[in-house]
């Protein structure tokens, strides 16, 4: 087992699954599903990624909690699967909040890190409200024999809070209240970066603890942010085309990744 080295500001591919058994536009090739995961998990490792993070993106619209054993069956095997097919670390996140079905998946497939949306704050989302589930994640790991890194979202994207409160606010009450082993900060959408000054804010805020940057980072832009943040998690730039939903670019991956060897010798010297 592989884990996450945030000294060397890691970059976290993304999986973006098809629509799995129990989600509204499965369509029952069950095997395409797994195929088209493994092809761009290996395109991603290939391209130089320091890990990668499976999601279950093809299931909207999504279930607050995944609570389908259909679902959460078919998440362990591509899980699995790829852990089993690959060399870096292998994360999991199960939208749009079911961080404990996550860990769960996690611990059983030999994953080493899970994404929670909501950990530690209430959110208004298209799917509904969002609930803090870091007691549930806590109690939970607390029965595991080897540890499962949480990384954190605050001020998640497609969500809007319920308060006045801000990102800088929220990340030092997560850190308070409950045991994230790094924050993420996003922009408002998928593709979307966040603000360099609310990095910023949110990573003086939060001293030592990981922060990384979950959304809209390109190879345009990463110079922005790269003294900024503890790691970087990368999905639609890695893409043809730089959509979403199409297969990952193993052209796109070795050029951004290209520029990150480049930021990583210039800060060593």
């Amino acid at each position: 087992m592989t884990l996450i080295d945030f000294n060397l500001k890691p970059i976290i591919g993304v999986v973006h699954l098809l629509p799995l058994p129990g989600s509204p536009r499965y369509r029952g090739d069950f095997e395409k599903v797994v195929k088209r995961a493994l092809d761009d998990a290996k395109k991603l490792e290939k391209g130089g990624v320091d890990a990668i993070i499976v999601e279950n993106y093809g299931d909207k619209p999504y279930s607050i909690r995944v609570r389908d054993p259909l679902t959460i069956a078919a998440m362990s095997v591509i899980v699995k699967r790829i852990v089993d097919e690959v060399e870096i670390p292998v994360g999991v996140n199960l939208l749009r909040n079911s961080g404990p079905e996550a860990l769960a998946i996690a611990y059983v497939t030999g994953a080493t890190f899970v994404r929670v949306n909501s950990y530690c704050e209430t959110r208004l989302a298209p799917e509904g409200l969002l609930e803090p589930t870091m007691r549930e994640i806590e109690l939970l790991r607390s029965k595991f024999t080897r540890h499962i890194l949480v990384l954190a979202d605050i001020d998640v994207k497609h969500s809007l809070p319920l308060t006045n409160s801000n990102a800088t606010y929220t990340a030092v009450e997560c850190i308070e209240r409950g045991y994230p082993d790094a924050l993420i900060v996003t922009g408002s959408r998928t593709g979307s970066p966040p603000a360099p000054g609310e990095v910023a804010a949110v990573k003086k805020a939060i001293g030592t603890l990981p922060l990384l940057v979950g959304s809209g980072i390109t190879v345009e832009n990463v110079d922005a942010y790269w003294n900024l943040a503890d790691g970087f998690i990368i999905g639609t730039y890695f893409k043809k085309g730089g959509i979403t939903e199409a297969e990952v670019d193993l052209n796109r991956v070795k050029m951004f990744m290209e520029k990150i060897q480049r930021l990583r010798s210039k800060q060593a010297k």
